[in-house]
């Protein structure tokens, strides 16, 4: 095993202990191929399932493979032929059985750290569906809960403006400037110190970098 990957497991130990303190469901997997098939495990045949945009569930084979299920209802946006239709599953998501994403950042000491543009991933973590499960790789754990906001800022929201092609400030210097650009990305912030629900969330970490 090389020394990234032992240090990838022993960060990933001390992550899991503290988001179980925090009723946050948690598993380790060492490649992405793992992971998504942990989390396929998790959803009951019959299920509603849907998702928010993730480079980390495209990257993982996440999406591809609640594709293939041909037992689940699967609520896919990349589906819908008009803006209203998008807005219908946004809201429709609210009351699926599983809800997958990943997080802009998570710290070790067990916090998860959203940005959203507009919120409807975030909506689905706070609260509705049933069970969240989130894959995450470890490039996206952070010692403390402020690492985990200076890296939303100044490299998940960047590279995401720069991928959905926006025009705000970060895509043009690579630095967070508190914008309010119309194209701006980052209206809400939410940080997830605990699920009140036992488990409803479920955080899988994998020992790989995914996304951004």
């Amino acid at each position: 095993m090389t020394p990234v990957k032992t240090y990838y497991e022993k960060l990933a130990a001390t992550a899991m202990k503290n988001l179980q303190l925090r009723q946050i469901e948690a598993h380790y997997c060492p490649t992405a191929k793992d992971a998504a098939e942990l989390a396929l495990s998790m959803v009951a045949s019959g299920s509603t399932v849907s998702f928010g945009g993730s480079v980390t569930l495209t990257e993982s084979g996440m999406i591809k493979a609640l594709q293939s299920r041909e037992d689940l209802t699967l609520l896919d946006r990349s589906k819908a032929r008009s803006e209203e239709e998008v807005s219908e599953i946004y809201h429709k998501s609210l009351n699926a059985d599983y809800y997958f994403m990943s997080s802009n950042a998570i710290s070790v000491t067990g916090e998860l750290v959203n940005t959203d543009g507009t919120g409807n991933r975030l909506a689905a973590l706070i609260y509705g569906p049933s069970n969240v499960i989130i894959l995450a790789g470890m490039n996206k754990v952070t010692p403390s809960v402020e690492a985990a906001l200076t890296r939303v800022k100044n490299t998940a929201s960047p590279i995401n403006a720069i991928r959905l092609r926006r025009n705000t400030p970060c895509a043009a210097s690579g630095v967070c400037s508190d914008c309010q650009s119309p194209e701006c990305i980052c209206a809400q912030t939410v940080i997830t110190r605990r699920s009140n629900q036992a488990n409803r969330i479920k955080v899988i970490l994998i020992g790989e970098e995914l996304g951004y």
